[in-house]
């Protein structure tokens, strides 16, 4: 029995050693399966990764080459411009040594033109002296041949003499005078022509193209409405306290200002832009931005026009007459800035006139202020010569400035040099091709017709032209105009205006009756 038990032990004894052994066996043939997959995976690792890498390096490779080729274009059209703009400077100062040298020859040969006919004139000097000579021995002898066979006086025979040539001559003397008065004539003419075209020349006035609108930017779209405002609020208190139209449609980032008057557009349009950028618009804040705007545009005026009797050197001026040259910028005739033109006239007239002998500062000082009544045109009544003759009479301007005033436009015959070349100037400014458009004046003229109309009526405060001159917005006084009156105010209006002024389509009255109370906190 014990024998049996040994027996089973020893066998269980070997049996697990043989399996410990069959185990180990197995599990390093596992372990070797194991290595040679990783090994597998870690070669294609690396194979993969040499593949990349070999086409990162010729992807590298095809960057540079496109860069290489890129600078090598860049390189070659910079090479390219560098010669021909070269070419261009040689060919532009090849060509200017070829004018200078023209102009050289030109001069020499003017130089010895001239030494030519002065050794001409000289020789005929000369040739004179001997000939007078030679005449008055001739006048001798006869004198001692007429004493001697007529038995007269020396003072005897030189009557009987004069009056023999004298009547031979008198045709003669006729033929004489006619060649010189044409000669005189052509002298004149071209003497006119070449101080005109030296006027000219001297002086290149740039043509201001005037429209009736400005162009307002915004910043965003979002501030369309904040400009219009709840129920449109704002935007009627822009428009009846600016006097003008304020256009608001999908043309991103800006708005129009639209006014046939160029001052009122100017201080509208500042105005708007101060309020944009300051961010706060309603009707108290734009009342104080536009009284704020309108003051500063009159000292810049003033400003200006002080500026430009510097310029001019036309002397001392008193400061209403420079205050309205400076506001002749914003007003235009036939589509011909004011301004502009003033100074084209002044500089041609002071040229014109050095030429002629004439005080040059007088002639500038008249060019300057010939149009000044067109500064006061909106506010008066009258035509701009009248405005402009009464209120230089006022400041005790010179007689040839007033009379420049009249006579530019045949009120008076010209009394001097003076005003004969602001005449002359003016002329040249408002006729030459492009200056000025008909169309445009006759509108403004229409307009302005309008806007006093409506101002003339009883409790009227503001009248203002807009839309292109087919609506009239009137500002009536609430304490003197009632509900009731308002329609009849608009209905008046409207039919002074069909019986007095033309105009294509229609015109929309648009009175408006407004009462406000104010009060301050102390």
């Amino acid at each position: 029995m014990l024998n049996e038990i040994l027996l089973g032990g020893m066998t269980a004894t070997v049996s697990g050693i043989a399996g410990f052994y069959i185990s180990k066996k197995i599990t390093n043939a596992q372990f070797d399966i194991f290595v040679e997959k990783a090994k597998a995976k870690a070669s294609a690792i690396e194979n993969e990764a040499q593949h990349l890498l070999q086409k990162s390096n010729h992807k590298a490779k095809e960057i540079e080459l496109e860069a290489t080729r890129r600078y090598e274009n860049a390189k070659n059209k910079a090479k390219e411009d560098m010669h021909q703009r070269e070419d261009d400077v040689i060919k532009k100062e090849q060509k200017f040594k070829r004018y200078v040298g023209n102009e050289e020859q030109k001069i020499q040969e003017e130089r010895l033109k001239i030494n030519s006919q002065k050794q001409d004139l000289q020789r005929l000097e000369k040739s004179l002296d001997v000939l007078k000579t030679k005449y008055e021995s001739k006048i001798d002898e006869a004198l001692h041949i007429v004493e001697n066979s007529a038995g007269m006086t020396k003072d005897e025979a030189k009557v009987v003499l004069l009056q023999n040539v004298e009547e031979k001559s008198r045709s003669e003397i006729a033929h004489i005078v006619r060649k010189y008065e044409n000669e005189a004539k052509k002298t004149a003419k071209k003497k006119a022509n070449y101080i005109l075209a030296q006027a000219t020349s001297r002086f290149a006035g740039e043509f201001a193209h005037e429209r009736l609108t400005s162009l307002v930017h915004l910043d965003s779209d979002e501030l369309k409405g904040r400009i219009i405002g709840k129920e449109g609020r704002n935007i009627k208190s822009l428009e009846g306290i600016l006097g003008v139209d304020i256009v608001i449609d999908d043309t991103p980032n800006a708005i129009l200002v639209s006014c046939f008057n160029l001052y009122r557009r100017a201080i509208a349009t500042k105005t708007l832009e101060i309020l944009i950028e300051d961010g706060r618009i309603q009707p108290a804040r734009i009342e104080e931005i536009y009284a704020k705007v309108k003051d500063e545009f009159e000292e810049g005026i003033l400003s200006e026009g002080e500026e430009l009797i510097s310029e001019m050197d036309v002397g001392v001026m008193h400061p209403e007459l420079i205050k309205l040259i400076g506001k002749l910028r914003y007003r235009a005739s036939y589509g011909q800035n004011a301004l502009a033109h003033t100074l084209e006239v002044a500089h041609l007239a002071g040229v014109m006139a050095g030429e002629m002998g004439a005080n040059v500062r007088v002639a500038k000082r008249a060019g300057l202020l010939h149009d000044i009544g067109k500064a006061l045109t909106y506010d008066m009544d009258g035509s701009h010569v009248d405005l402009g003759a009464d209120i230089c009479k006022r400041y005790n301007e010179d007689s040839v400035v007033i009379n420049a005033i009249y006579a530019h436009h045949g009120h008076e015959e010209m009394d001097s040099i003076e005003c004969a070349a602001v005449c002359a100037a003016d002329a040249l400014s408002a006729a030459r091709p492009g200056a000025r458009r008909e169309v445009l004046e006759s509108f403004l003229k229409r307009v302005t017709e309008i806007e006093d109309i409506a101002s003339n009526h009883s409790g009227v405060k503001q009248a203002y032209a807009i839309n292109a001159g087919r609506e009239v917005r009137v500002i009536v006084n609430a304490s003197l105009i009632n509900d009731d009156e308002s329609v009849l105010v608009a209905k008046e209006i409207a039919k002074e205006i069909e019986e007095k002024v033309q105009y294509p389509g229609e015109i929309k009255v648009n009175v408006i009756r407004e009462s406000r109370a104010i009060e301050f906190a102390k």
